[in-house]
């Protein structure tokens, strides 16, 4: 799949069924669907983005990841980004991020901070090309298996090279 036939769009109330299905098949410790409603509507501060792609079967687009990110006053914090497993390794989550990178320099933020499980070695892959650099690690932060956190943090906030593409 070529990532110019990925279509990042915000999420609505309307494709909540779908992210509550991404969500609970792409984490161990997934969000509540009350959760997910209190950051897609009662959060000011949440954006949420979906990413279509065409399905491999049909070629209808159909909803293959999402990504929730706050973006408080000079901060982008990403919260929650899943790909359904038959579209990763095709550039969806960096399409996701980097939208969310370009609209928090349109807001005026001047840095980036996330956390990863230590595991998640693609995420922490992705996160590295996009230029986030480990600033500390949260010693069993994650349950569901226990596991630490990766704090990741870009500042100064800038597009690199891989954005360019997306």
């Amino acid at each position: 799949m070529a990532s110019d036939s990925v279509l990042i769009e915000p999420a609505t109330a309307e494709v909540l069924d779908e992210v509550f299905a991404i969500e609970q098949a792409c984490f161990s410790a997934p969000w509540t669907r009350k959760m997910l409603v209190a950051e897609l509507s009662g959060n000011q501060f949440a954006q949420f983005l979906i990413a279509k792609c065409p399905d491999p079967g049909s070629g209808a687009f159909v909803v293959a990841g999402y990504f929730c990110y706050w973006i408080v006053f000079e901060e982008v914090r990403l919260m929650n980004l899943a790909v359904l497993a038959p579209f990763r390794r095709q550039g969806v989550a960096r399409r996701l991020v980097c939208t969310a990178l370009r609209a928090g320099l349109e807001r005026g933020a001047s840095r980036a901070m996330l956390e990863v499980r230590a595991s998640n070695q693609e995420a922490l892959t992705l996160y590295y090309r996009l230029g986030f650099r480990q600033t500390a690690t949260r010693t069993r932060y994650y349950v569901n298996p226990d596991e630490d956190a990766v704090l990741m943090e870009m500042a100064p906030l800038q597009l690199g090279p891989l954005c360019e593409r997306s």
